[in-house]
């Protein structure tokens, strides 16, 4: 399952995607894209960011396993439809994990958050 449309941009430690929200998403109930839906786009952004730098080549994503959630703040759940824009900066690497500190905007407006601890695989 694919949670992210394409890279706005790649610069240094952050990354930035678009998703545009459609009917057919396995985390669609009720018309709103549910919390799991918003923590695996924020992971595959993450992924996505580990594919290259602005300027070169992009690199198909690397397969990463989500190791931990931290202080996870949901303010609202996008609707079918909407497109949100996901930014992940890596605040520290160590092999083959990172943190980074993840949030979505909506409208310009930041809808959720966190820090995820994300392993890539080599």
């Amino acid at each position: 399952m694919v949670m992210v449309d394409g890279i706005v941009r790649i610069e240094d430690k952050t990354t930035v995607t678009s998703f545009r929200i459609r009917d057919d998403n396995v985390f669609l109930a009720d018309g709103l894209f549910r919390e799991p839906g918003l923590i695996e786009n924020m992971a595959q952004t993450a992924a996505a960011g580990s594919s290259g730098k602005s300027g070169e080549e992009v690199a198909p994503p690397k397969l990463g396993f989500i190791g931990a959630i931290r202080d996870l703040e949901i303010k609202k759940l996008p609707k079918s439809g909407d497109e949100i824009f996901t930014k992940v900066t890596v605040t520290h690497e160590i092999l083959n994990a990172s943190v980074v500190a993840a949030s979505i905007t909506l409208h310009d407006e930041i809808i959720a958050q966190c820090e995820l601890r994300i392993f890539l695989e080599s």
